[in-house]
């Protein structure tokens, strides 16, 4: 047995992958989203590829309801127990703004009510030292008025526990006492990071949504074990690894950005294969477009995460290790819309899978972005996704005339000025990834997937004078559930302790803080049954007096004073290419991140059959286009397109899932594994 299935859960459709080892056959199938019951999605999907669960040895499964329950305020009603004096952090939040002079910017509303927010009498110093020991009496008659409101889950976050938690596992073991079957969640289990506000927000979080998942993974776990599957199942983590499913219901917090992370592995994947190191992934969805900065083969992984953040909102801290990804509202069922001040724009609301764009005959009404590619001629006009959806062409003029009609100006132009805005909006998430972070895109290549990915990624790159896309040869829809198979069982772990390297002790300190999360790390991979483990370091560093840091990989092993000079090096060396300067100044660790990584088997990526790729084959014919101007573009199907031949733009390549554009000026090769590279 050595068939392995990939499940991502999107907001439109879910995308199911198998790939069956002895054999080499990939099969895919792409089903729409039941939001309801994401279940269904998901039986019905691995169902319609006819497969025998008995002989699958691994399912890994990546999804959007943690991140979904959160956004739609759909979770548990939580309880949370803190320290005395700090009842009201979530209220507080933080002091400072990012933009002093927006009007309209607000705090966002906690996650607990104040009347849920109980204290207790006890204290840790900032050192660790217990200055107030814990009152039993006292955390039982909390613990009893919360159940009496009758929350469904309790967060426990107690000031200083990131650097001793041992109060907080006594408050575990008392409410389990009283109550075992209530969910708890353990601030100092998830972060070990300082800042209690973040940290605080991150254990509610989880506690909100515990419930909800652990429910959903239980049920699909059932539904697959009913089919006859015996083989082991895990769940996909934002930090681009992957865990059991029993660390997902406890941790659901770490399952965020499950799906367009492992895109991100996938494109590492195929980037080893053709040479490539520096990359922007690009994942245009039916939703979102989301972006994400890989250097020399490592993605960035930071503890630095927000949900719903934008112009007008700090957003949701939560401090788990996520791969660093910026996203918009900017999909293919992207409404489009005017403003109070006349000005049209598209996004962030979306039509979804139902009632989809207007040209899918569902009952939409909105005009969308996919109708503005209909009406530009960019799209099949008659069938997407293989035939599964019908196109009605004049559906979509009917909707995109409620924009052509307020500027009194044809539909065409209408749907190019969508169009338009839409590249503009995923242009703007490669800048902030790329150019906000210190990097030039131009240094980087765009892999670009996703239903709309390889749409957008042509004009994207001429506008950041991006010189080559590469659009994998793993049909573009499923290629974050092709990803999944690609990952490796991985934990982090992040502990705050600020230490200036060049203290009389700090040697010992740093080797004993790297040693102690080395152990944690290692003894949570042999608990899910791996062994066989590779450790890499990595601490946060900032010189002192600085506030924020940067990220510095560490050597393995013990630390000395050679080392240290090298550690020193490698901080200058990080610092200058963020910020072009480095000062003669001390310097501190302020965050130990340690990472355990246990190898799955490789994913042979196999070279494509030769045969039947004819240009003439592949040719599908003429078709009518507008972009400012009327024009004629060949079609052609990417699956009979010869090997090395140059395809120039303009012109279009379709496949079952998603189509991409060759702008003028543009060529486009396919390579021997059926990877599209487009350069100019």
């Amino acid at each position: 047995m050595c068939v392995r299935i990939g499940i991502d859960i999107g907001g439109a459709f879910t995308d199911v992958v198998v790939f069956d080892e002895n054999s080499g056959d990939l099969l895919w199938t792409k089903v729409e989203t039941t939001p309801d019951d994401p279940s269904v999605g998901v039986i019905k999907g691995v169902e319609s590829l006819n497969l025998d669960l008995k002989n699958a040895d691994l399912i890994i499964h990546g999804q959007t309801l943690a991140i979904n329950t959160i956004i739609e305020r759909k979770g548990a009603k939580v309880g949370l127990i803190t320290t005395k004096g700090f009842r009201d952090i979530l209220e507080i939040q933080r002091a400072n703004r990012r933009d002093m002079y927006n009007f309209r910017y607000k705090k966002p509303e906690p996650f607990v009510p104040r009347y849920l927010r109980l204290e207790i009498s006890e204290r840790i110093k900032s050192n660790g030292e217990i200055l107030r020991p814990i009152n039993e009496e006292e955390v039982n008659a909390v613990v009893q008025k919360l159940l009496e409101m009758k929350v469904s889950s309790i967060a426990v976050s107690l000031i200083n526990s990131y650097i001793n938690p041992i109060h907080e596992k006594k408050v575990y073991e008392l409410i389990k006492k009283i109550d075992g079957k209530v969910f708890v969640t353990l601030s100092s289990d998830i972060t070990r990071e300082w800042k209690e506000y973040e940290r605080t927000n991150t254990a509610v979080l989880n506690a909100y949504i515990m419930p909800k998942i652990h429910e959903y993974l239980d049920k699909i776990e059932r539904e697959f074990r009913n089919r006859g599957f015996k083989g082991n199942l895990f769940a996909m983590l934002s930090n681009g690894g992957t865990s059991t499913f029993e660390f997902a219901k406890k941790y659901p917090i770490y399952t965020l950005e499950s799906g367009p992370v492992a895109g991100i592995v996938g494109a590492i994947k195929i980037g080893e294969i053709m040479g490539i190191k520096d990359i922007i992934t690009f994942d245009g969805g039916s939703t979102t477009t989301k972006a994400s900065l890989v250097f020399n083969s490592e993605p960035n992984i930071t503890t630095e995460y927000y949900i719903n953040r934008n112009r007008y909102s700090p957003g949701y801290p939560v401090k788990v290790p996520t791969v660093d990804i910026i996203e918009t509202g900017n999909g293919g069922t992207s409404i489009a819309w005017i403003d109070e001040t006349n000005n049209l724009n598209v996004g962030p609301k979306a039509a979804g899978s139902m009632p989809g764009p207007a040209a899918y005959g569902r009952g939409g009404r909105d005009p969308t972005l996919t109708d503005a590619y209909i009406i530009c001629g960019l799209l099949n006009q008659e069938e997407l996704l293989g035939g599964k959806i019908k196109v009605n062409r004049k559906l979509a003029e009917e909707a995109i005339s409620k924009i052509s009609t307020h500027y009194k100006i044809p539909i065409e132009e209408a749907a190019y000025g969508i169009i338009k805005i839409a590249n503009y909006n995923a242009s703007n998430v490669i800048r902030l990834i790329s150019v906000q972070r210190g990097y030039d895109p131009r240094d980087f290549t765009l892999f670009a997937y996703g239903g709309s990915g390889p749409m957008f990624a042509p004009f994207v790159a001429k506008e950041l004078e991006i010189r080559k896309i590469v659009i994998p040869y793993i049909p573009a829809g499923v290629f974050s559930a092709w990803g999944m198979l690609a990952t490796d069982i991985r934990h982090d772990l992040v502990m705050s302790f600020p230490i200036r390297i060049d203290k009389e002790d700090s040697i010992k300190i740093i080797n004993d803080k790297f040693y102690e999360l080395e152990n944690r790390v290692k003894s949570t991979l042999a608990s899910e049954g791996f062994n066989d483990i590779i450790i890499v370091r990595y601490a946060e560093m900032r010189y002192y007096g600085q506030e924020h840091t940067v990220k510095v990989p560490i050597m393995g092993g013990v630390i000395r004073d050679v080392e240290i000079e090298e550690i020193k090096r490698r901080f200058n060396e990080v610092h200058k290419a963020i910020y072009s300067f480095t000062l003669d100044s001390p310097i501190e660790i302020v965050n130990f991140h340690v990472s355990g990584i246990a190898k799955l088997n490789k994913l042979p990526i196999i070279k494509i059959n030769k045969e039947n790729r004819q240009i003439d084959k592949a040719f599908r014919g003429i078709r009518k286009t507008y972009l400012g101007k009327y024009d004629e573009w060949p079609v052609y199907d990417k699956e009979l397109l010869p090997l090395n031949y140059e395809v120039q733009g303009p012109a279009i390549i379709e496949d079952d899932t998603s189509t991409a554009i060759i702008l003028n000026d543009q060529k486009g090769v396919l390579d021997e594994y059926g990877n599209l590279s487009i350069t100019w």
